[in-house]
């Protein structure tokens, strides 16, 4: 399965109207050796709930977590050589050569 909907987890970011806000994410990141814990991004990436790992090392996620919250939770995977960038996205995307059911998905959290 190329995406999931699952219970979203995070810090708290509440909306004017007291709702919590999600936001979706993207996250890439460049494992140099030794280490690569690529199991363990998998394993936090995946925790966010909804989340979509596009390619290779690029994931969405939407969480209510900010930027930062996402990147200290990653950095535990991370070796001193690694590199990882989160940034959250705007209403803004263009893409192609997905399937339908991605390009919905997409649409939806973005």
């Amino acid at each position: 399965m190329p995406f999931a909907n699952l219970p979203t987890q995070g810090s708290n970011a509440i909306g004017k109207d007291g709702e919590m806000k999600l936001a979706c994410y993207v996250v890439s990141y460049d494992l140099h050796t030794p280490g690569q814990k690529y199991d363990c991004l998998t394993k936090k990436l995946e925790a966010y709930g909804t989340h979509w790992h596009a390619q290779g090392s690029v994931w969405f996620v939407v969480t209510t977590s900010s930027a930062t919250d996402i990147r200290d939770n990653l950095n535990a995977c991370l070796d001193s050589n690694d590199k990882l960038i989160v940034a959250k996205l705007s209403r803004e995307a263009a893409w192609t050569g997905y399937s339908d059911s991605i390009s919905a998905w997409l649409k939806k959290h973005l």
